[in-house]
């Protein structure tokens, strides 16, 4: 065999074998690209199942001060008669703070497309809290003949709670702290999403 024919069977050999080597390499390019798409997609999806609100609990969205002026007044009777100095008779205020919010544990959500649907649970009161230091006095007089108890006293207190409770309800305590979950669950999702190409639906859970 003449050196020509064995040049060209060698560079034929050498040819075979860098092609094997570009398709092993090509083959461990494609597994490496498919693996770390698979890797990509599982971050993303582990991501997109836990949202930052799920770890919060209950939580205060709104608060509201308000002031009740309560009036106690008791005395002894007799035939549907007062009986004179008998009587006692407190007015006096405390301020009031109510907390509302919801349990963020109860929110559902969704994604279908280019859309978030929330579920949200009912607005709630988390809590109402009297300030002892702002107890104001208007009138005091309690007679040694008829002292008002304890119990009235305590029961007196739990009326002016749910009064504070009514009343800042109707001045829009469960709209609002409704309205500062939406943009708190707003800027949960904006930390994951896009919310340029995202729209979020919020949804009353029944």
């Amino acid at each position: 065999m003449n050196t020509k024919v064995k040049k060209q069977k060698f560079q034929f050999i050498k040819n075979r074998f860098i092609v094997r080597i570009l398709a092993v390499v090509l083959i461990i390019l494609i597994i490496v690209v498919v693996i770390l798409g698979i890797r990509k997609w599982f971050d993303i999806d582990s991501k997109t199942t836990k949202i930052g609100f799920e770890d919060i609990g209950e939580l205060a969205t709104q608060s509201a001060y308000c002031t009740e002026v309560n009036v106690m007044d008791a005395s002894r009777e007799l035939w549907g008669v007062t009986i004179p100095f008998t009587q006692s008779k407190y007015i006096y205020s405390y301020n009031i703070v109510i907390k509302a919010g919801f349990d963020f544990e109860e929110i559902e959500w969704d994604i279908k497309d280019t859309t978030i649907k929330v579920k949200l649970p009912e607005t709630r009161i988390l809590s109402s809290e009297i300030d002892r230091d702002s107890f104001k006095v208007y009138h005091e007089d309690e007679s040694i003949f008829r002292q008002i108890s304890l119990e009235e006293n305590n029961e007196a207190l739990n009326e002016m709670v749910s009064r504070a409770e009514e009343d800042v309800i109707a001045n829009g305590l469960f709209d609002n702290a409704c309205d500062n979950a939406k943009t708190l669950i707003k800027g949960f999702f904006s930390q994951v999403y896009d919310m340029n190409e995202y729209e979020i639906v919020f949804i009353d859970k029944k």
